[in-house]
């Protein structure tokens, strides 16, 4: 298991340091704004070194576990068309009604492949609909420096420790490439994730909490305990846009941590408050 973390580790700190540089030749910068948390200009992109961490992790499991090759493959597919459309995106921003349709085919391949092995409709379902879900949640919620990265190093730790096996040690492999990315993120970043990073976090997420209700005996309501920090701000978040009849679909500040940052607070300081409220989480996730 320390190898196998150290790994991915050195896989996702790599792979962070050379997208920097690419990021810096090839002028892919995020300016600030008024739409945006961040005062200096950075680079992005960072997040392709967990894509990459991510798939040869399923490289190595599926011949390790040739019994997993289908859902590993079906996750890897999807993993490739949902940091596809953020890699491109990062490059030149195209429709979110496009990446939307990215999202919705990597999700289908996900759930057509939870159906083929586990012949549940309600499950192939729930796969759906959480990929798309995390997906877009990840990205809304990846704003500030540290924050998504945190909250997908937790979550998959939280789920690989109720889990064995091939997709515990997909969460593992998930939470080293992100520590591996961190310090280059936090607490002062260097190299955002960017799209092509932070939906394939959301994705990886979706996967992993299904596999978890798939093969443990764990009730689902409580798999969700750890990603309810961002299930929370996002969802309230999204209604409330609604409500107010904004494009809802377009870049904002109005995210808890947005406003607590506006206010004042450090990215540091909400980036740890987010934290504490997941470990609690995780803590009841683990009791009950």
């Amino acid at each position: 298991m320390l190898a196998w973390m150290l790994i991915h580790f050195a896989l996702g700190a790599a792979g962070t340091w050379l997208a920097r540089r690419y990021a810096l030749n090839r002028d892919l910068v995020d300016q600030p704004g008024e739409r945006r948390s961040h005062a200096v200009s950075t680079p992005r992109g960072g997040g392709i070194a967990i894509v990459v961490a991510l798939l040869v992790a399923c490289a190595a499991l599926a011949i390790r576990l040739p019994g997993q090759t289908w859902m590993l493959a079906a996750f890897g597919v999807g993993l490739v068309l949902v940091a596809g459309a953020g890699w491109l995106d990062d490059h030149r921003p195209t429709s979110p009604w496009v990446r939307l349709g990215v999202h919705a085919l990597a999700a289908a391949v996900f759930a057509a492949a939870v159906q083929y092995v586990y012949a549940d409709p309600w499950l192939a379902g729930a796969a759906f609909v959480l990929a798309i879900g995390l997906v877009n949640v990840w990205n809304f919620m990846d704003g500030i420096n540290g924050l998504a990265a945190t909250q997908a190093v937790l979550v998959s730790l939280a789920l690989a420790a109720v889990m064995s096996g091939t997709w515990a040690g997909v969460a593992l492999a998930l939470a080293a490439a992100c520590l591996g990315f961190l310090p280059f993120n936090f607490p002062k970043a260097v190299v955002f994730l960017g799209d092509v990073g932070s939906g394939a976090m959301g994705f990886a997420l979706a996967a992993i909490t299904i596999m978890a209700t798939a093969t443990q005996s764990i009730a689902w309501p409580l798999l969700l305990l750890p990603l309810s920090a961002f299930l929370i701000d996002a969802g309230l978040t999204l209604l409330m846009r609604m409500w107010r009849g904004e494009r809802w679909w377009t870049a904002h500040v109005q995210h808890s941590y947005q406003v607590w940052v506006r206010g004042g607070t450090t990215h540091a300081k909400a980036t740890f408050a987010y934290m504490a409220w997941t470990l609690l989480s995780v803590v009841l996730m683990l009791r009950l």
